[in-house]
């Protein structure tokens, strides 16, 4: 048996036949044209604020990438080229100079006690890395 074919603007269903009530748009030639919103405005105010976002957040990473890299960079040298003939205690500051032949060496001497030339100060920590600090004399 062949089915009667309806045109486009018929809705139709087979157990429910014609049932254009509960359509939420109009389903015939007379019915109001639908038109989708114009959302430019809204995409445009909105891709400035993500685009705003991730500007920051990728200025922000480049910021800690940076921290990292410094943390590392003064790690390698402490390790690889300072001098120092003791075992560092963890949490202890200790200070980091060069000598006149630019040799660098660790000291528990704080730079206001004596004349050498003073590079920073650094603390070993628990998981015995030097994280590097601001020196504040005790005096």
């Amino acid at each position: 048996m062949m089915s009667k074919k309806k045109p486009d603007l018929v809705v139709w269903d087979e157990e429910r036949g014609y049932y254009p009530r509960e359509l939420t748009f109009g389903s015939n030639l007379g019915a109001p044209a639908i038109q989708a919103d114009n959302v430019d405005g809204w995409k445009l105010a909105k891709i400035k604020d993500v685009n705003t976002e991730f500007e920051t957040r990728y200025n922000e990473l480049l910021i800690e990438a940076q921290k990292l890299k410094d943390e590392y960079e003064w790690n390698r040298i402490i390790y690889t080229e300072v001098k120092y003939g003791f075992q560092p205690i963890v949490g202890k500051v200790y200070h980091l100079y060069t000598k006149e032949d630019d040799t660098m060496f660790l000291s528990i001497i704080e730079p206001s006690s004596w004349n050498m030339k003073y590079i920073a100060s650094f603390k070993l920590n628990s998981t015995n890395k030097w994280v590097k600090q601001e020196f504040q004399s005790k005096k």
